[in-house]
């Protein structure tokens, strides 16, 4: 049996919807044997939309107790980061060991990152600062700082989370690969061939046995928009039409990399990634035909794990 985790990531950047409609969701996701729930996070995304990602993280964790709740991806840089460590030893009370947390530095919408008083420019720098001081926060112990960005002075977070929150790394850019081989516990890649996430993955355990860190203690994943329905192309058109609402650009631009058809279709698609590293898969299902999305993802794990 593979060593993989195929998570749901019902509508990607979307709110949770009404409560009790969400508890039936993650019951069936449950029932399914789906590994964990995804979430994702926008400040003010092209129209306004967004969610926040940790927000949605701890009302999907306190629902249920069952999923544990991957953020993929939390732009980090938008934020400053001892609130944030704050956050993130609230949630680890709450539910110890249950939250992955997935950080990017975002900038499909520019004016987004704008508004929040954050230069473009200055995103990657910001991140690192961010992860720098999220990780010496999370010891517990007292910690200074000196940055560009952030200045910190006898800085302490108690109690720290126990177990540590695993700091996932996003993003297809040579910077976001060697950030996450310095500062992250992982990759999660989005629009990228087997090929290319093989050639990531080998990169930044380079980068991280370079920063005298253990690679074999990264865990690699990618977000993967599917379509499923009875037949190719329905799944295509409904998959089609979801993106295009959501990226306002054609989905030709994605269709490469975006798997469609029945859950054995997107299951074979998404085999040479397994063997190429990646051991989460957080799917954003478009579902059509009368396919509930939780019984897609559930088979499409089922079909994953059980190929030799």
């Amino acid at each position: 049996m593979r060593d993989v985790r195929v998570g749901i990531f019902p509508t990607a950047g979307a709110g949770l919807g009404e409560v009790a409609e969400r508890r039936a969701a993650l019951a069936r996701a449950a029932q399914e044997g789906i590994d964990h729930v995804a979430v994702g996070d926008h400040v003010s995304f092209f129209v306004g939309a967004g969610s926040d990602g940790l927000i949605n993280a701890t009302a999907v964790l306190s629902m249920q107790t069952e999923l544990p709740v991957y953020v993929g991806l939390y732009l980090l840089p938008l934020r400053h980061p001892v609130p944030v460590a704050r956050q993130l030893a609230s949630i680890a009370e709450l539910a110890p060991g249950r939250l992955t947390l997935g950080v990017g530095i975002g900038g499909e919408d520019p004016h987004e990152v704008e508004i929040c008083g954050v230069e473009q420019r200055t995103r990657g720098r910001r991140m690192d600062e961010c992860l720098e001081v999220l990780r010496g926060l999370a010891t517990g112990e007292r910690f200074n700082f000196e940055g560009r960005f952030f200045s910190l002075d006898e800085a302490q977070i108690v109690p720290a989370p126990s177990p540590p929150i695993r700091l996932v790394v996003g993003g297809r850019s040579e910077a976001a690969l060697v950030r996450a081989g310095r500062l992250g516990d992982g990759w999660l890649g989005v629009w990228v061939s087997p090929q290319r996430f093989a050639a990531a993955v080998a990169q930044v355990g380079e980068v991280g046995v370079a920063a005298g860190r253990d690679p074999s203690t990264f865990e690699h994943g990618m977000n993967v928009w599917c379509g499923f329905g009875a037949t190719r192309e329905s799944a295509r058109a409904v998959l089609a039409a979801g993106m295009e609402h959501f990226y306002r650009i054609p989905f030709e631009s994605f269709e490469r990399y975006s798997p469609y058809g029945t859950p054995g279709d997107v299951a074979e698609f998404l085999a040479p990634y397994v063997e190429a590293g990646c051991r989460t898969f957080n799917v954003i299902p478009c579902t059509g035909d009368g396919l509930g999305e939780e019984a897609a993802v559930g088979e499409v794990r089922r079909l994953l794990r059980t190929v030799d």
